[in-house]
């Protein structure tokens, strides 16, 4: 199934109605909202879900965007803040973002988890490989760098992302929500593809599953982090869906499909059979290269 991610156009709607009808011009009738969606928009949002106009396949959290928070920002709380009172506001609008998905019957609610402390060392990874010192030693001594504060301090991380999702699991339950857990572009953010296979063993919820995102993984994978196949093939069972987009080498996300270096005919058979694609686009991305890519993706692999 395709889908459409509001990330392309809620900033510049002021009208729920008018954000929706853009994208269903765009061929979609399945809408993701995205983390930027302002309450002002949810008015009109709820008018064409009351119509029937449009199926709502996911939310991403937040959603909506937390008042006192100006511009899209996924990750404004993470369930890893060393800050009590930041994991609780994450919790709590993580909690508030299921609600909307049920209350727009949109089964499924998609989630970052948060990052480890410490120097940011993807940034200069993506530097140095596009300067094409991919293989150099002064990449491979940040690498090992990144590799080693990672492996020091993601223990207290996950401990606090487990007592986090407790509670958000527990209302997704009830709700019938499902929750996807993100895979993101740095190596900084939680869990890793080394990870996440154990954390969803212990959570052992079958509401809890994994969200590929095939440009962050690429990108990784661009960064010699991970094997794009290779994870597919091991996580797939536990996929619930896909944010589509293509990346320019090495670092260049959110383009349409087919316009920058991804082997989609490689990685989307890895996908299961009933993945969930989310078209997630740039908001600089023109309605002229998502028809056309949108034309390209049905011709090759269906809707």
């Amino acid at each position: 199934m395709l889908s459409f991610s509001t990330c392309w156009n809620s900033g510049r709607h002021t009208r729920g109605e008018d954000m929706l009808a853009e994208i269903v011009d765009l061929g979609f009738r399945n809408v993701e909202l995205g983390h930027g969606i302002r309450i002002s928009l949810l008015d009109g949002i709820q008018r064409v879900r009351e119509r029937g106009n449009v199926n709502f396949t996911s939310l991403h959290n937040f959603c909506p965007l937390p008042v006192e928070v100006m511009a899209a920002s996924p990750n404004c709380y993470e369930f890893t803040s060393h800050r009590p009172g930041d994991r609780k506001r994450a919790v709590k609008l993580t909690l508030q973002t299921i609600d909307w998905a049920h209350r727009l019957g949109a089964p499924l609610v998609i989630l970052h988890l948060g990052r480890i402390p410490g120097r940011a060392y993807t940034a200069e990874l993506i530097r140095l490989t596009a300067e094409g010192e991919g293989f150099s030693r002064r990449y491979v001594r940040k690498k090992l760098a990144a590799v080693r504060q990672r492996e020091s301090r993601s223990s207290p991380a996950m401990a606090r992302i487990r007592e986090c999702l407790l509670p958000v699991i527990e209302h997704a339950a009830a709700n019938n929500i499902h929750l996807g857990i993100e895979g993101r572009e740095s190596y900084e953010e939680i869990p890793s593809e080394r990870e996440l296979p154990p954390l969803l063993d212990e959570l052992a919820s079958p509401y809890v599953g994994y969200w590929h995102d095939i440009g962050h993984i690429q990108i990784k994978a661009n960064l010699g982090l991970v094997d794009h196949a290779e994870w597919l093939g091991r996580i797939r069972s536990r996929t619930f869906g896909c944010h589509l987009h293509d990346v320019t080498w090495p670092a260049q996300d959110h383009r349409a499909p087919f316009t920058g270096s991804i082997d989609y005919d490689k990685l989307v058979p890895l996908l299961p059979d009933n993945c969930l694609f989310v078209w997630e686009m740039g908001p600089r991305r023109t309605r002229e290269e998502i028809t056309t890519a949108r034309a390209q993706w049905i011709q090759r692999f269906g809707e």
